[in-house]
C-alpha cells in the first residue's frame, strides 16, 4: 500500500506567491517528495525525483501537461512531442544551433555586445535596469539579427515574451490579466517576420527552413521551429544574464574570482542558471504509476516537475542559496535534462560569452541600486527588474 499524497493547502500561482517564487517553492519541496494542488496536478521538487522523472520520458510524457491548451498562441512543437518525432525534430534545430553553426554568428554577437557596452560606459554611476535597459535589450536587439528576422516589428518581441509564457500557467490572476492584453499585432508580427521569404538567408532561420527543403520537416514546421527558438533564445537567456549581474553584486567576492580568471564565465553563467532558475518548472503526464518515494503518482495524472526548487535542494546541493563560481553544476537541471534537455544551449552560451564576457572585462563592479521586481509570470522566473549601478576599469 502506498502512502496517500497529500494535498498542498496553498495556491502556488498567486501574484503574492509568484512574488515570492523562491521560498513558495522550497516550502512546497519541503513539505513532501509529491504534492497534488486544488486542480489535481502533482508537483515534484526535489532534486533526486526532479531528474528521474526528466530523465524517463516514457513515464513522464511531454504530450501533454498542465493547463496545456493546443490551441494556444505559443509555438506548439518539439516541447510537446516525445521520441521518436521529438528526436527527427529536435535534430533540425540542433544541426541550425550546432558549434560550427554558430561559428559565424561569434563575431556578431561579440561586435554588438561590445558596441553596446561602450554605450553602458556612458551611464556609469547611475542605476540602470540590468533587465529592461541592459540583458534584455541587447538579447531583444541582436537574436532577431542572427536568426535573420526583418527589422520592422521588432519591439513585439517585449508582447511575444509576455504571450508565450502567460500561456504556460494555469488559469488565474495572473493568467487572466497576460489575456486581457490584445495579442492580435504580436501574433501577425510572428506570422510574418518568420515566414521564410521575409528572412535573411544568411540567417540561422533560413537554415531551419533549409531542413524542409530536405524533407526532415514541413515549411509550417520549420516556421514553429524559428517561433519556438526565438522565444527560447530569448527569455531564459536574457534572464539567467540579468541573474547574473545581480549575483555578481551580491556575491562580489566570487566576481572578484571571475575577472582574476575569465576562463571561468562558463562556470559563472551555469551557476547563475541553477542560483535562480529562469523557468519553475516543466509540465508533464504521467503514463504509467510511478513510484516517488512512498507515494504513487496514478498514470494519467498531470505533473509539474520542478526545476528551481530542485536546483536548490539541500539534499543535493551545499549551501544551495549561495552563488559559487567554482560549484560544479554537472547536475544542475537550469539546462533540463534528458531528451528534453535545452537544443539551444550552445545559442546561449554563445550570447553569454560576447555579452557577459565583454561586461566581465569592462566593468570592475556591480552594486545593487533599487528593488528586485519579479516577472509576474506563473511558470517563468526571474527578474523584470533590477537597477544596478556599473563601475568601470
Amino acid at each position: 500500500m502506498s502512502t496517500p499524497i497529500p494535498d498542498y493547502p496553498l495556491d502556488i500561482f498567486t501574484p503574492e506567491a509568484v512574488r515570492d517564487a523562491r521560498s513558495v517553492d522550497d516550502a512546497l519541496r519541503e513539505f513532501a517528495p509529491v504534492v497534488r494542488l486544488h486542480d489535481g496536478t502533482c508537483m515534484i521538487a526535489r532534486h533526486e525525483h526532479v531528474t528521474s522523472g526528466l530523465l524517463d520520458w516514457k513515464s513522464f510524457s511531454s504530450t501533454s501537461r498542465p493547463w496545456h491548451d493546443p490551441n494556444s498562441p505559443r509555438p506548439e512543437i518539439l516541447l510537446t512531442d516525445d521520441p521518436p518525432r521529438h528526436t527527427q525534430v529536435r535534430k533540425v534545430v540542433s544541426d541550425a544551433l550546432s558549434p560550427r553553426a554558430l561559428e559565424r554568428t561569434k563575431a556578431i554577437f561579440q561586435a554588438s555586445a561590445e558596441a553596446f557596452v561602450g554605450k553602458l560606459r556612458e551611464r556609469e554611476g547611475e542605476a540602470v535596469d540590468a533587465v529592461g535597459e541592459i540583458t534584455q535589450a541587447w538579447i531583444f536587439d541582436i537574436l532577431p539579427e542572427v536568426l535573420g528576422l526583418p527589422k520592422e516589428g521588432r519591439h513585439h518581441m517585449h508582447g511575444f515574451s509576455q504571450m508565450v509564457w502567460a500561456t504556460m500557467g494555469p488559469p488565474g490572476e495572473l493568467f487572466d490579466e497576460a489575456m486581457d492584453h490584445d495579442f492580435s499585432a504580436v501574433v501577425e508580427w510572428l506570422g510574418t517576420a518568420c515566414d521564410r521569404n521575409a528572412l535573411d538567408p544568411a540567417g540561422i532561420g533560413a537554415s531551419i527552413f533549409a531542413a524542409a527543403d530536405a524533407g526532415q520537416v514541413t515549411e509550417d514546421e520549420a516556421k514553429l521551429l524559428l517561433q519556438t527558438v526565438l522565444s527560447a533564445g530569448a527569455d531564459t537567456t536574457y534572464l539567467t544574464m540579468a541573474n547574473a549581474i545581480r549575483a555578481w553584486a551580491l556575491f562580489p567576492e566570487e566576481y572578484a574570482k571571475l575577472r582574476a580568471n575569465p576562463k571561468l564565465l562558463r562556470s559563472a553563467f551555469d551557476e547563475s542558471l541553477r542560483w535562480d532558475s529562469p523557468s519553475r518548472m516543466a509540465g508533464r503526464i504521467a503514463t504509467v504509476d510511478v513510484a516517488i518515494g512512498d507515494y504513487v503518482v496514478p498514470a494519467g495524472t498531470r505533473c509539474g516537475l520542478m526545476f528551481a526548487a530542485a536546483n536548490r535542494d539541500p539534499r543535493f546541493w551545499d549551501a544551495p542559496d549561495e552563488y559559487r563560481i567554482e560549484r560544479d553544476t554537472r547536475h544542475s537541471l537550469g539546462w533540463g535534462y534528458g531528451v528534453h534537455g535545452c537544443v539551444g544551449r550552445m545559442l546561449a552560451q554563445t550570447e553569454a560569452q560576447a555579452f557577459l564576457g565583454t561586461l566581465v572585462r569592462e566593468v570592475e563592479a556591480f552594486e545593487i541600486a533599487g528593488e528586485y521586481e519579479p516577472w509576474m509570470t506563473t511558470v517563468g522566473h526571474g527578474p523584470i527588474k533590477q537597477p544596478v549601478r556599473l563601475k568601470f576599469t
